[in-house]
């Protein structure tokens, strides 16, 4: 593991890194960067670091890479809960409009998981392990 992209925690060395997409309830036009500097905010206080981001008025796309202890739903969860009060709080007008339904965003997400190498690489490695006999004689 030469990849300098990767982190180190006591007993691990790691790479955690999502692509997440969530909608907000109705179209949000004219938000995009005041909504894209509230999650640079939350990121830096969870620890997340933004790879990529953008804000549509349909939906919004990020790339983080996250610390090895956070579940991916905690980081969805904050990302939408403390954006949504954030966002809430800098337009006033957003909090009536939203009073009908009670939240800003739609309950669902999309999330994958993104690494540097592909599925078909792990799977070779993992098999080619059953057929490498000189790294087993070297454990005897």
């Amino acid at each position: 593991m030469k990849n300098e992209n990767y982190h180190r925690a006591s007993h691990c060395k790691y790479l955690v890194q999502y692509h997440i997409i969530w909608c907000p309830k109705f179209r949000c036009d004219g938000m995009d960067e005041t909504l894209k500097k509230i999650l640079s905010e939350v990121c830096d206080a969870y620890g997340y670091i933004i790879k990529a981001l953008d804000v549509m008025p349909d939906h919004i796309h990020i790339f983080v890479d996250c610390p090895v202890t956070t579940a991916p739903c905690d980081v969805v969860r904050t990302l939408k809960s403390m954006s949504a009060i954030q966002l809430l709080k800098a337009y006033p007008e957003l909090k009536r409009f939203y009073a009908r339904c009670g939240k800003l965003w739609s309950n669902g997400y999309f999330i994958s998981s993104v690494g540097h190498i592909s599925e078909a690489t792990v799977k070779k490695y993992i098999e080619e392990q059953k057929n490498d006999t000189t790294r087993i004689e070297s454990l005897s």
